[in-house]
């Protein structure tokens, strides 16, 4: 499968600049809003329902009016990575000549980006109703020099303006029809989800990985893996999920050890769950995608006219990443079931119980699990639909909307968790490899090494979190 994500995240990795064709198009679409001689929201006029109203004369004050009124984020910022990525949507959005933005201010925010100048955005805030208002205005604050915004250096929070000029940039310069488009899209959302997304998808992999390696240590019947199954139930995801788990299995075979006919649905039933999964990050890829190809702004300028509507409106984000709260829960599921699993006498293949060489004088990984239930009753807290808790506001102007950041901002925390059970069932795959050693290569072998055997009891949130980080790599 094409993983389209991953293709956006790529562009979004490397240096941006405007083509010859896209300075032509931003200059065109400006030349035709200037002689414009209708009214045009938020130059001529105010914004949100003070379109009333006449806009102030001024279109630089009028620009940093707007930024500074909406700059009321709270809570935890974007993680540098995800704030580089949003700007950069903001960027190529405006690049494809709809917007009527200033191509010198253009070209001025595209050196700060390419130069690594990254603002620290609030992530809690937005309706993602008239695009994600809120951080991309804490954003333009910080390209402007704004002294009460920051920036990121390394890990480190600075002031912003400060950074600036000791990368040798200087401040952008807001006017009302180039503050309106930076702000008004929904690239705060988006560029969460395509970070989700990516998380996701390697956790279904971790968990394909992990499959085949207890499949392995139990000398489980790999039959359920085998392609004649997959091709005959017709579906991608499920045929990828089991060639993954076959291509782990050891070259020379499976041991065949005494097992029942059929395996608990958590290990038998896994290329159709985690295949299920990539079908549908399969399909939201595309959409999102497209969102990141597409002019997210209100006005814009099409065929040589200004069209007023709702293309900031970031309802196709927010479906999408409620598709992945459910995916991201699924996912968990297997995980956390697989490690009750693993840890059971009745069916671990003859292991004690809890996985402790001493039972009742030490407890194993009780801990462990119960952990891992929380982080996973946790997880399903989180999957509430974001777009079902919609609150009209802006004096009923804004009276439908997506709050899509919200859901990408608590995929986000599911996906921690996620990250945790993954952990925590890694950690026990380890251990059943220390009680009943078996061959260890790539990740097997790093965890072997890395995390020793549970011969009595002791802590194990490092364990965990030493397994997590092993197995499912934070982004840098």
């Amino acid at each position: 499968m094409t993983d389209r994500v991953e293709e956006v995240l790529a562009r979004a990795a490397a240096p941006i600049e405007a083509s010859p064709d896209e300075l032509r198009a931003m200059a065109g679409s400006r030349a035709v809003l200037s002689a414009t001689t209708t009214e045009v929201y938020g130059t001529t006029r105010g914004f949100g329902p003070l379109a009333a109203y006449p806009a102030d004369p001024d279109p630089r004050r009028q620009g940093l009016g707007l930024v500074s009124h909406l700059a009321v984020g709270q809570g935890e910022p974007l993680s540098p990575g995800v704030t580089r990525t949003m700007v950069w949507l903001r960027l190529r959005s405006m690049a494809l000549g709809h917007s009527a933005v200033d191509p010198a201010l253009w070209v001025a925010l595209a050196d700060q980006w390419n130069a690594g100048f990254t603002p620290v955005v609030p992530r809690e805030g937005s309706l993602s109703a008239s695009g994600d208002l809120v951080p991309l205005a804490h954003a333009a604050l910080a390209a402007g020099g704004s002294g009460t915004e920051l920036a990121w250096h390394d890990d480190a929070q600075v002031r912003a303006a400060g950074r600036l000029r000791a990368l040798g940039l200087s401040p952008v310069v807001w006017e009302a029809r180039t503050a309106l488009a930076f702000v008004n899209g929904s690239s705060a959302s988006l560029a969460q989800t395509l970070h989700n997304h990516r998380t996701l998808r390697a956790s279904v992999r971790l968990a394909a990985a992990a499959t085949a390696r207890i499949v392995t240590l139990l000398g489980a019947d790999p039959a359920p893996y085998g392609e004649p199954l997959s091709r005959v139930r017709n579906q991608p995801g499920q045929r990828s999920v089991a060639a993954w788990i076959r291509a782990a299995l050891p070259p020379d075979g499976v041991r065949a050890d005494s097992r029942p006919l059929q395996e608990r649905y958590s290990l038998r039933c896994a290329p159709q769950v985690l295949g299920a999964v990539l079908d549908q990050l399969d399909a939201q890829g595309t959409i999102l995608s497209r969102e990141a190809d597409g002019c997210t702004d209100n006005p814009v300028i099409v065929d040589g006219d200004v069209h007023h509507g709702g293309n900031f409106h970031a309802a196709p984000v927010a479906l999408a990443t409620e598709a992945h709260a459910v995916c991201a829960h699924q996912v968990a599921l297997l995980m956390e079931r697989q490690l009750a699993l693993l840890i059971d006498p009745t069916v671990n293949g003859g292991l004690p119980p809890m996985l402790t060489p001493a039972p009742g004088a030490a407890s194993g990984l009780a801990g462990v699990q119960i952990a891992a239930a929380s982080h996973l009753a946790r997880l399903r807290q989180l999957a509430h639909p974001a777009s079902t808790t919609t609150i009209p506001a802006n004096l009923e102007n804004q009276d439908h909307t997506p709050l899509a950041l919200n859901g990408a901002n608590a995929v986000a925390d599911m996906l921690e968790r996620v990250r945790w059970i993954a952990g925590s069932l890694l950690v026990a795959v380890n251990q059943h490899t220390h009680l009943r050693p078996a061959a260890t290569t790539g990740l097997w072998a790093r965890l072997r090494a890395a995390i020793g055997p549970l011969d009595g009891d002791r802590p194990l949130a490092a364990a965990v979190r030493d397994a997590a980080a092993l197995g499912l790599p934070e982004e840098g």
